[in-house]
């Protein structure tokens, strides 16, 4: 899971902002390692046991829309020939991340994509999934309100892109069981949130697991979060979990 690609103004911007460099270091790691992107239908779809992947698959998502992964993300996946994901802010569509102001009246906004630059994306093998109407944080709205913020995104989205948006991303990570109920109840097959982990066959699929890629995050972090399924990509979590697995490994011939 990324966010705004592109330089980050301060520490704070850092957690969420990667730059063009390190991004497309990212991803020619995890080329080299024998990764590959697959779409988010494969991935859905493997999910429910219509097909299987190969080894090293990988779905890559950015939240928000940020015009940024057009300028800077789009080159790198596509000279790699990578699928790739962004969920959209259906209302902010040609605006700016607004809503960050909701937590911090004074923080700087950023362009997000177009309608046309959208388009173009699509046709050049991005999907466009949604990210609800207005990032608001779903469980503090009333059933009303909650229904019109996931249907409207949908069927904004689906009009845009004349075709059927299917998947959302919980805004903030944001969701509950009455969230869950209502995101199948506004039509969407699948939901994805920000805890981090493994996903298996068996996950809830309104609650699928995303890594979180910091803007702070070297190449070799990403691969160790990858590898561990965790958003800890320390070097001493990595020493960690490789001590515990020869732990495990010599209790089991003991007995």
């Amino acid at each position: 899971m990324y966010h705004r690609v592109g330089e980050a103004r301060d520490a704070q911007e850092a957690r969420y902002a990667i730059s063009a460099a390190n991004f497309a270091a990212h991803m020619h790691s995890a080329a080299q390692a024998g990764y590959r992107a697959i779409g988010i239908d494969a991935f859905i779809e493997w999910l429910q046991g219509e097909r299987s992947l190969p080894e090293g698959a990988l779905l890559i998502t950015f939240d928000d829309g940020f015009r940024g992964v057009r300028e800077h993300a789009l080159p790198v996946l596509e000279q790699l020939g990578w699928p790739f994901t962004v969920f959209l802010v259906s209302d902010q569509i040609g605006g700016e991340n607004v809503w960050t102001r909701g937590t911090n009246p004074h923080a700087d906004t950023y362009p997000l994509l177009g309608a046309d630059e959208i388009r173009d994306m699509q046709k050049r093998g991005c999907s466009f999934q949604s990210h609800s109407r207005s990032h608001v944080r779903l469980p503090t709205l009333d059933d009303g309100a909650l229904l019109e913020e996931l249907r409207g995104s949908r069927e904004r989205l689906s009009t845009l892109l004349d075709d059927d948006v299917r998947y959302l991303a919980y805004p903030f990570g944001q969701a509950d069981e009455r969230v869950e109920a209502a995101t199948h109840s506004a039509g969407y097959t699948a939901a994805f949130a920000t805890q981090p982990g493994f996903n298996r066959p068996e996950v809830n699929r309104y609650r699928i697991r995303r890594l979180d890629v910091f803007g702070t995050d070297t190449a070799a972090m990403l691969l160790r979060k990858i590898r561990l399924g965790s958003n800890d990509g320390s070097l001493g979590n990595m020493l960690g979990y490789r001590l515990r697995r020869v732990a495990n490994r010599l209790a089991g011939t003991a007995r």
